[in-house]
């Protein structure tokens, strides 16, 4: 990494990926990436999680800016989700690890039953 004089928020970049980088954050951008903008739970049915966990990451988006939160007020409260400008940003590069990741399922598949085996023995 480079040092604090040649860039002096390096040593912040920790904690942007660990707050962007972590599962769920991951899978609600793409998610809303995908079908634009989402009540609370349709994200929760789409991605099979728990509601603390949705509450909790959804908080943090949009606490860091990425997503924005719509409250309408009627009977029964809806709200919805969407990406704010700065979360569309973040598209390209979570569409990107996702692909990787799909094109890379059997390769990860057959490194961790080599590693299996050999660990087994």
């Amino acid at each position: 990494m480079l040092d604090d004089d040649r860039c002096p928020d390096c040593h912040r970049i920790n904690e942007v990926l660990s707050r962007v980088g972590d599962r769920w954050s991951v899978l609600v951008v793409i998610s809303l990436a995908e079908y634009g903008t989402l009540r609370f739970n349709e994200l929760k049915r789409n991605l099979g999680i728990s509601q603390r966990m949705l509450s909790r990451t959804l908080k943090e988006l949009e606490r860091d800016g990425l997503v924005n939160r719509t409250y309408h007020p009627k009977i029964p409260p809806k709200v919805e989700y969407n990406l704010t400008e700065m979360g569309e940003s973040f598209r390209e590069p979570v569409s990107a690890l996702g692909f990787w990741a799909l094109e890379n399922l059997s390769k990860i598949d057959a490194a961790r039953e080599t590693y299996d085996e050999a660990i087994a023995k």
